[in-house]
């Protein structure tokens, strides 16, 4: 297994030049000097005026993150089964504390931090570490907060994370490359009370497997990617970036991809106009994952409201294509306007 490397993005603050107004040409990115590890951070083509560096290195399997209000990141694993936490307590964009905080667990892909307490996604469980950022060195035991979600191994890492109206949203993949499961429960994103913990809410239908979700700073809309099914091809079908306007909406799987593709198998049993199209089609597993609206005051003005996906890059693909942070350029309306590759 690779370990994950964690890159920061910065924007030189240049008295030489003047930040672009507009969205930049990509060209060849300015590595951190301080950075003396063996990555060819070099290689990684950014918009002029940003540079790359390295935050934390040789954790094993990480993939999923999320940050406390303090500064704490903490770090989910696919497969590894650890949870780490990495602080940067001098502020030079360097972790230079690592904790790990539980091992063993089932697939603990997912992390979500509220009100101190750190929440982890297992397959079938969520679990809640209180009071996580006293006690980094000597973490708790784990409550349980809920472990009636499905057990099946296939598309059964988690993403979670916590919504505008308090709820944990937790996704459910379908256990199969492709298949029409009879539990509604699969392909969907799903809503949890954490403080009254009953049997999760579905609230979104026709997802495969999104390990990725987020809502916009304005409208408070959930916006989430899908990774599309395998094995029609090189070029078929896309991988989705998906806009929710209300609960109850369905996209399509395992009847239609990216929006007018039949599926071979279940195409024929509904039309693609039955449901909700993709809001961009990102490209044939690009396999995308978090996703994130740029809302903060160091980038340029231009890059205000845009979103950032990152895209994992295909496995059963000819010529690979991924491995990219991507930008999707918002209009006021909601609609995908521009995509194209930010790293």
């Amino acid at each position: 297994m690779r370990p994950l490397v964690f890159v920061w993005l910065l924007l030189f603050a240049c008295t030489a030049s003047t930040p672009p107004k507009s969205s930049p040409a990509i060209l060849v990115s300015a590595a951190d000097s301080a950075y003396s590890g063996k990555l060819p951070l070099d290689k990684i083509r950014l918009p002029e005026g940003f540079r790359i560096g390295v935050f934390a290195e040789n954790l094993k399997n990480a993939r999923s993150m999320c940050l406390s209000p303090s500064g704490t990141l903490f770090v989910g694993t696919r497969d590894a089964g650890f949870v780490y936490a990495l602080r940067d307590t001098d502020g030079d964009h360097v972790a230079d504390q690592r904790y790990t905080l539980a091992s063993n667990l089932n697939m603990p892909n997912g992390v979500a931090f509220r009100n101190g307490a750190l929440y982890v996604a297992e397959v079938s469980r969520i679990l809640r570490f209180d009071n996580i950022e006293d006690n980094l060195a000597n973490p708790p035991a784990p409550v349980v907060v809920y472990d009636r979600y499905p057990t099946d191994g296939h598309h059964g890492w988690k993403y979670i994370a916590f919504g505008p109206d308090g709820k944990l949203y937790v996704p459910v993949g379908a256990p199969c490359n492709i298949c029409e499961p009879e539990n509604p429960i699969y392909c969907s994103i799903t809503r949890l009370d954490v403080d009254k913990p009953d049997d999760p809410e579905v609230v979104q239908h026709g997802i495969r497997n999104s390990v990725g979700f987020t809502w916009h700073p304005a409208t408070g809309e959930l916006w989430f990617t899908d990774n599309g099914r395998d094995w029609l091809g090189d070029d078929l079908p896309s991988c989705e970036l998906n806009r929710a306007t209300r609960d109850g909406m369905h996209f399509g799987y395992p009847y239609c991809h990216q929006g007018d593709v039949k599926d071979p198998k279940f195409g024929d049993k509904r039309s693609c106009s039955d449901f909700t199209p993709p809001a961009q089609n990102l490209g044939p597993h690009v396999a995308p994952l978090g996703l994130e609206f740029y809302n903060g005051a160091m980038f340029p003005e231009a890059y205000r409201g845009q979103l950032f996906i990152a895209e994992h890059g295909s496995w059963n693909r000819t010529k690979k294509i991924g491995y990219n942070l991507s930008r999707v350029k918002v209009d006021e309306n909601g609609g995908c306007i521009e995509y194209e590759p930010f790293a």
